[in-house]
């Protein structure tokens, strides 16, 4: 067999001179390499980003398992988007990782690669890549995080945050309680413990079939985690020896696939935009309509935070994605292939819950459809997303009085003032946060609850907004509404004191204003300028798609199936 790197070793005379020296400078000789598959890992490791901080262990294991197969791994370092320190959001650059990636792959002598990524926007950043260059890809992730405890409770990545932070806004908590928790908090490297984004788009990409089956969950510090990252290492040399590419893998059942099993997990509202990202680089179309069609008769069944009690340990214990998969085996499709060389349905053969308080059965679920819903009306013509499986059932239903913030700074300025006029019937609403009005579409929807209610006894009313939420989060919170305000949709017109009605089992939307006086508003409306005059942040607002189609750039997802094409200008296509 002929790989490509072959065409960097063996091509044009004095290129081949080049690219051989270039690795006899590394301590390689031809020997060592020749004939032989050269495999990238692109790892995503860094200082900035705890959540991938074991990365580097688990790039040696797979550089093992490399070797005993008989290729050559060449590590190569990509950006690493930490939800903690990139502000305003690690979601600004995930179109940036992707192409960090793709062209990284596109320029080198990269047979196959091994994906290394666990915190959020990383997992999804890495697959659109692998799904725009189609080199056989294959993906492992360093594993959730260990898990804390205060006071005799264990302490959820994100979403005990969010809780004893609303405590600490209502003067439940003392300075020093705050401290403790804190402690506990930050207890060892690797993604979020719970249900967050990465562990949703970790499971996802396995049930996409782009990850070794069972991995997903595997903790950080175990030592299986490492032996998962050997044998992936083993299969990716097997995966350019079989020609198996993402094309073969990422087909439109198998985003089916993964959509069941995002609301199957109950897993963060995050997905439903990577996983559009991730289609379109294939040339396939996921409209929100077929989340809600798949949403309305797929159970819920996984007792995990924030939409649940349990953490990823628990759920690793209990089966982890595999297990789920089985549950909902009926609703899948299971002659699908996966990097394993086998069908879905040949991977999860012998599945099932070991713990049926973490994974339930199919027959008793949690809910019997619908964690996730989409809603439309004139509020959200194009769309918009609540996670029901985290909300308040009291609230599903609800008409009550705007209370409108412009933006971010002002909901943070006026949110705790002791005159603010908000009661529990208020729906809070926040414009200009999505795609192009920060830019970055960061998590800024799960607005927090005014201390004055926190003090009053109230933990919960409706939010809505054009931004997004941390998978952790929870609520009855209202998300990528779309047309977001920035380019001029309904959201930007709401003021103070106007009625919105949502309805979530009627999967509606609505501003409760005459359409005329909607129409005098917009004439009124004017744009928000923008400070960013150059550089990425200029690129990301001028080309950003809006959330229902993925928040990608317009000039990479292909307009045909000749771009779908992965072409090297020296060498020719792949």
């Amino acid at each position: 067999m002929k790989y490509r790197s072959a065409q960097w070793f063996g091509g044009r005379e004095e290129l081949a001179f080049q690219n051989r020296s270039a690795l006899r400078a590394m301590g390689l000789n031809p020997d060592d390499y020749l004939g032989k598959p050269v495999i990238g890992l692109a790892n995503s490791w860094s200082e900035l980003n705890n959540c991938n901080g074991n990365l580097r262990d688990v790039a040696d294991a797979v550089k093992r398992g490399v070797l005993l197969e008989g290729g050559l791994p060449l590590e190569f370092p990509t950006i690493s988007l930490g939800e903690e320190f990139m502000k305003p959001s690690a979601m600004l650059y995930r179109n940036l990782m992707a192409m960090d990636v793709e062209e990284t792959l596109r320029a080198n002598p990269i047979d196959g690669v091994v994906l290394l990524c666990n915190c959020d926007k990383t997992t999804p950043a890495q697959l659109m890549a692998a799904a725009s260059a189609d080199l056989p890809a294959i993906q492992i992730n360093g594993g959730p995080r260990a898990i804390g405890h205060w006071r005799g409770n264990s302490v959820g990545s994100g979403t005990d945050l969010w809780k004893y932070s609303d405590d600490r806004r209502a003067g439940r908590l003392s300075l020093e309680e705050w401290h403790e928790i804190e402690a506990s908090y930050g207890c060892g490297v690797g993604a979020c413990n719970t249900m967050g984004t990465a562990s949703t788009m970790t499971s996802l990409s396995e049930a996409l079939g782009m990850m070794l089956p069972g991995t997903a969950s595997i903790p950080a510090t175990d030592a299986r985690r490492l032996q998962a990252a050997t044998a992936t290492g083993r299969r990716i040399v097997q995966l350019v020896r079989e020609d198996l590419r993402p094309s073969r893998i990422l087909t439109p059942k198998a985003f089916d696939n993964a959509i069941r099993t995002l609301l199957a997990l109950g897993g963060s509202t995050n997905a439903i935009v990577h996983l559009i990202a991730m289609a379109g680089r294939r040339g396939i179309r996921l409209p929100l309509e077929r989340f809600d069609e798949l949403s309305k008769s797929t159970p819920f069944l996984v007792n995990l935070m924030p939409s649940g009690s349990h953490l990823m340990d628990a759920f690793d214990s209990a089966g982890g994605v595999s297990a789920v998969l089985a549950e909902i085996r009926s609703l899948l499709h299971l002659d699908e292939m996966t990097v394993c060389g086998r069908t879905l349905g040949e991977n999860i053969a012998r599945s099932r819950s070991f713990d049926r308080k973490v994974i339930v059965s199919a027959e008793q679920p949690l809910l019997s459809g619908g964690s996730l819903a989409v809603l439309k009306g004139n509020l959200a013509p194009n769309g918009a997303i609540i996670k029901a499986s985290a909300a308040s059932p009291h609230l599903l239903k609800h008409v009550g009085p705007a209370l409108v913030f412009r933006d971010y700074e002002d909901m943070l300025n006026r949110i705790d003032g002791p005159d603010l006029p908000v009661t529990g019937d208020s729906v809070l609403v926040l414009q200009n946060a999505g795609p192009k009005g920060v830019p970055g579409f960061p998590e800024w929807g799960s607005i927090p609850v005014p201390s004055k209610l926190l003090q009053a006894g109230i933990a919960d009313l409706v939010r809505i907004s054009d931004s997004r939420m941390s998978g952790t989060a929870f609520g009855t919170v209202v998300l990528h509404v779309t047309p977001e305000a920035a380019v001029g949709g309904n959201l930007a017109l709401v003021q103070d004191g106007d009625l919105i009605q949502l309805d979530v089992a009627g999967r509606s939307l609505e501003l409760l204003v005459d359409a005329t006086e909607l129409e005098r508003r917009r004439a009124a409306w004017k744009a928000p300028t923008s400070r960013h005059l150059r550089g990425y942040p200029k690129l990301y607002i001028d080309h950003v798609l809006q959330a229902d189609e993925g928040c990608d750039f317009d000039f990479l997802r292909p307009e045909s199936e000749a771009a779908l094409e992965f072409i090297h200008p020296l060498v020719g296509r792949s």
